[in-house]
């Protein structure tokens, strides 16, 4: 028999959230981020969410339908999420656009190695098992992807106005270029565990930018 400690719990049990407790949801979704960056959707069993956040079924099926909504709402709190961190890169007035991207990537990078570069992008994980997921997926996660990538084109424009990129390039173009290179190099950095695949991309792209 367990004695209980002096807080009235119980020794070798993870602490339950309320059942109907605001924070639930987010950590359901904040541990779903977590999970589904590592393993991706298919494989991922919602038991598992719950025996790592600490709260019963019931309440995840309060807060969800299913395990696609539950989907659903982890990619968008994912997208969120990525394009503020994008932005605190891409308008940082201290640096030069050029740098700015740089930046991105350097901090990418450094993000992936905290985790031994188990965990990569959601959006490019999630992309890697498009086929087998429910409908709608698909263009959800290339609505992020677009948004992503009018960010870039923006701050490449801006790279135009300031001389570091010559002034006929298509930033569209080299901003669609980037997200397709960039999510390669993060999948392959994930099957090496290591930043070999992040850093070449990023020599080569800023390398080879007209000027």
């Amino acid at each position: 028999m367990q004695t209980p400690t002096p807080s009235g719990k119980r020794r070798g049990r993870p602490p339950k959230v309320p059942r109907h407790h605001p924070d639930t949801r987010e950590a359901l979704i904040h541990c779903g981020v977590e999970v589904l960056t590592e393993q991706g959707f298919v494989s991922t069993g919602i038991d598992g969410v719950l025996k790592r956040v600490g709260v019963p079924k019931g309440s995840f099926y309060h807060y969800f339908d299913s395990k696609e909504a539950f989907g659903h709402a982890v990619l968008a709190c994912y997208a969120d999420y990525f394009a503020r961190r994008l932005d605190r890169c891409l308008l940082d007035a201290g640096l030069s656009p050029l740098e700015r991207l740089r930046h991105f990537t350097q901090n990418a990078q450094e993000g992936m190695a905290r985790h031994d570069y188990r965990r990569g992008c959601l959006v490019g994980n999630l992309g890697q098992e498009v086929t087998l997921l429910p409908a709608g997926f698909d263009e959800r996660l290339e609505a992020i992807l677009q948004d992503w990538q009018r960010r870039v084109a923006d701050c490449l424009r801006l790279a135009q106005t300031q001389g570091e990129l010559a002034g006929d390039a298509d930033c569209d173009a080299l901003a669609a270029f980037f997200w397709i290179g960039w999510e390669g190099a993060v999948q392959r950095a994930r099957l090496v565990r290591g930043p070999a695949p992040l850093v070449l991309f990023r020599q080569e792209f800023f390398a080879r930018l007209p000027r």
